[in-house]
């Protein structure tokens, strides 16, 4: 409800319904954003898995299809999903994330902000139906969202980031990091 509000004013395009298996899904219009060709595009969960005959198996090839166009694009994603990291992820908690982002997509992106919240924070969130519904909130504390979890993709997230940071600095500047 919260991130509903912050978005209240915003232009929303419809989503494209899609059948599957006797369920009526709701899948990003990437052609539909492309027809209305705004500026910027906010879109989320950039490493979600379209529906079965969509256009495109992954939300980050759609968005691929928004850059091409010329839209500059706002989008989400949780390190676990960073393709590279898939195994130490496993190793870490135990779950083997399926839906990744190919390290070179994020690479591509003109800036990357990490955004860091303590496991307690998300945690709290997550209780309060902040980032799920509340049947959706529940089921993920119950599984991916504990706190050892939370703690181990913190620190991948900063580890990353540093990495990020270090291999970005000019050759003299690597040697004092």
């Amino acid at each position: 409800k919260e991130t509903i509000a912050l978005a209240e004013g915003l232009e929303i395009v419809p989503r494209r319904m899609v059948d599957y298996r006797g369920v009526r899904l709701e899948e990003m219009d990437t052609e539909a954003v492309i027809r209305r060709h705004p500026r910027v595009a906010a879109v989320d969960e950039f490493p979600h898995t379209n529906a079965p005959g969509s256009p495109r198996l992954k939300r980050w090839e759609d968005v691929q299809q928004l850059l091409d166009a010329g839209i500059d694009v706002l989008t989400t994603m949780n390190v676990q999903h960073l393709e590279s990291l898939n195994d130490q992820i496993w190793q870490s908690t135990g779950v083997r994330v399926r839906e990744t982002i190919p390290d070179w997509v994020l690479k591509q992106a003109d800036e990357v902000v990490m955004i860091d919240l303590t496991p307690r924070a998300l945690l709290n969130r997550l209780a309060r139906g902040v980032v799920y519904a509340p049947d959706r909130a529940a089921a993920a504390l119950d599984n991916f969202f504990k706190e050892s979890t939370l703690v181990a993709l913190r620190e991948l997230a900063m580890r990353q980031a540093a990495y990020a940071i270090a291999s970005r600095l000019p050759e003299i500047g690597r040697a004092h990091v």
